[in-house]
């Protein structure tokens, strides 16, 4: 359940050339900006203020708004041309997966945010394609995949059309409101099937503690920050397997955690990011 978009420094922003081989890929990931850690000296500024900074991101912002993209075909179309889809299989998945059935409110084929109630969000569509790019080779049918702060059910969803009906996609929730909500919204959705047969499921659960009933996971999505990699979510990673989670606290990064064949892992950065915290049921429902 991501906060806000992902962020980078004004200073990156402004940094940004056309002959960036990285700037489609990131940016999406750099719509709202932020002050780097090292420089940060008092508290930041509005997010507001940090767009208007970053002129590219600001104007592209507008248009996008302006645009006011109604169908889910078109939003995946602009994901495409900015380098957060990259590849055919996600692109797929996410025509077929129409997020406006996993938006309570809002406008749901715009690149932000949206609330879905007690204090949770869902993600903007360009984080939902950074993490899908980014576990797509552990998604192939048959995997296991597993979806912690499975929110509105729409990674979830994703994930299951995926690893389809001969594999096994879980989403777990320690908000029960919040699970039956993203069952109602799945049996609206292409992937209704999937639920019915048990390939794909929610329960209500402490996502630090992952789901030991489907384990091991050849991938595992986590939709909020942790301090630091719970070790129960390292344990049920399967051996070759992979893990997108986005650690830390007021600073966060999105770390890609791979499990190698003997055991030991691997962790790279793949981006700056803003998640709610992963905590307990006690701690999200208090006012924010």
């Amino acid at each position: 359940m991501c906060l806000a978009a992902a962020f980078a420094s004004p200073a990156r922003c402004l940094s940004l050339s056309p002959s960036s081989a990285a700037l489609p890929r990131r940016f999406l990931r750099g719509l709202l900006g932020a002050p780097a850690p090292a420089r940060l000296s008092r508290p930041p500024p509005p997010p507001t203020i940090l767009l208007r900074r970053c002129i590219p991101f600001h104007r592209m912002a507008q248009y996008w708004t302006q645009a006011s993209l109604d169908k889910n075909k078109a939003l995946v179309d602009y994901l495409k041309q900015y380098g957060a889809v990259r590849t055919d299989k996600v692109a797929e998945v996410m025509e077929t997966i129409d997020r406006a059935l996993f938006v309570p409110e809002g406008t749901p084929y715009i690149d932000s945010p949206m609330p879905i109630g007690f204090n949770a969000t869902i993600s903007a569509p360009h984080m939902h394609a950074t993490c899908l790019e980014l576990l797509k080779d552990h998604l192939q049918p048959g995997m296991h995949a597993l979806d912690v702060g499975s929110g509105s059910g729409y990674l979830t969803a994703c994930f299951a059309m995926m690893v389809g009906p001969e594999g096994r996609a879980v989403g777990i929730e320690h908000i029960p409101e919040i699970v039956a909500s993203a069952i109602e919204n799945v049996q609206k959705s292409a992937a209704a099937p999937l639920l019915k047969d048990g390939s794909l499921s929610f329960h209500v659960a402490d996502g630090r503690l992952g789901f030991t009933d489907a384990a091991p996971y050849d991938a595992i999505h986590v939709g909020a920050a942790a301090p630091e990699i719970p070790q129960p979510l390292l344990d049920q990673l399967k051996p070759g397997g992979r893990m997108v989670i986005p650690v830390g606290n007021y600073f966060q990064d999105l770390q890609v955690v791979d499990k190698n064949a003997d055991g030991s892992i691997s962790i790279r950065n793949d981006a700056s990011v803003r998640y709610v915290p992963l905590t307990s049921r006690s701690a999200q429902l208090q006012d924010p």
